[in-house]
């Protein structure tokens, strides 16, 4: 007797990245493919992760007490509605758990966190994807889209993939239009990387609402992806569900000291905003100087686009691939055509603009 699965949406779930397009089996030595910061974390967060180290035998009972007033204190919020969690992932897939069921909807933009569909299927409800602008969420589009069924509206501000961004007006627009039974869910993993002047921090607009939370992570600009780190700010009813629902001890110590040295460490953090800075602008420059169309970003990656059919995102893809270069392909048909390249230490981002200009000379 075959078992069942116990949720049908589970046959729906499907990868949201394509698989390196390894021939030989070797390794690429320049990393850009995963959004990771190459300048990775606080010097002195790596030696509170090795300290912390002596005492991995014990579980790290209650992380939110540690955490949370540290959060708080850097970012000036109420250290009450913040909870933490394995990485800002962890966080949204509890909010899916929390919130949607069989009749229920989510609502997010088409070409948005390709990821997100996935924690919806999981809990067995729809995914509602509406037509974006150029990558760009439509506020238009998602008002139009609620429906009694309705549970959950999901933004990444900024988009990954895309990089691309919405202003604190457009955001505020949305919400102004939610019912108050929606949840506004805003990832903003790549908030830290902003500089644009109108985009506002996700945080104001959740401590003026009942309905909005925002999920923020130790991944990018901290340089902590592996230890999985993240956390959310939100109305203390929303975020006691979200805590009923977690692993027993859902954080590592290592990690939990880590994520606090490196708060502690804002010149590290300002030095990365600044070289992210820099080489995307450096970045963005080279590819159009290449002819090629990018895609204006706020975050620490550039999609860049690739016409094909012989010079294809896939063949650009594969071509760096032989140099020892890794960029990302989406599983998306709207992204066929592009490569997301994280914005790497200025070699790097170097290699890979000469390995683009010889894939698009034509050579071997």
């Amino acid at each position: 007797m075959v078992i069942a699965r116990a949720k049908s949406g589970i046959d729906k779930i499907r990868p949201h990245m394509v698989g390196a397009p390894i021939e030989d089996g070797s390794p690429a030595s320049i990393l850009l493919n995963s959004n990771e910061s190459v300048y990775g974390p606080s010097p002195n967060a790596r030696a509170a992760a090795r300290a912390a180290m002596s005492e991995i035998e014990r579980y790290l009972e209650n992380p939110d007490r540690l955490l949370t007033p540290a959060i708080g204190a850097h970012f000036g919020l109420d250290k009450t509605r913040i909870t933490t969690g394995q990485g800002s992932d962890d966080l949204l897939a509890r909010l899916a758990r929390a919130y949607l069921g069989p009749g229920t909807e989510l609502i997010r933009s088409a070409n948005g966190y390709l990821k997100v569909p996935n924690y919806v299927y999981a809990n067995d409800a729809d995914v509602i994807s509406v037509p974006d602008e150029g990558f760009k969420p439509s506020v238009d589009q998602m008002i139009a889209a609620l429906s009694e069924r309705t549970r959950i509206v999901y933004l990444a501000n900024p988009e990954n993939p895309a990089g691309t961004y919405l202003s604190g007006a457009e955001v505020r627009r949305l919400h102004a239009a939610l019912p108050e039974d929606v949840l506004l869910v805003i990832d903003a993993a790549y908030e830290e990387y902003v500089d644009a002047d109108d985009y506002e921090p996700a945080h104001k607009l959740v401590e003026e609402a009942g309905n909005v939370v925002t999920c923020r992570t130790f991944s990018k600009i901290y340089g902590l992806a592996g230890a999985r780190i993240g956390w959310m700010f939100g109305p203390p009813d929303i975020l006691d569900s979200v805590r009923r629902i977690a692993l027993t001890f859902p954080v590592a110590s290592p990690s939990a000291v880590a994520a606090i040295a490196a708060l502690e460490d804002r010149a590290h953090t300002r030095f990365v905003y600044e070289a992210n800075r820099c080489g995307r602008n450096w970045l963005s420059s080279e590819m159009q100087a290449l002819g090629l169309t990018i895609v204006p970003s706020q975050a620490n990656f550039l999609l860049v686009h690739f016409p094909g059919p012989v010079k294809s995102a896939k063949a650009v893809d594969l071509f760096l691939r032989r140099r020892g270069i890794a960029v990302r392909r989406l599983a998306s048909a709207a992204y066929k055509d592009y490569i997301r390249i994280t914005i790497g230490r200025p070699h790097e981002l170097q290699a890979v603009r000469d390995g683009i200009a010889e894939f698009l000379n034509g050579r071997s």
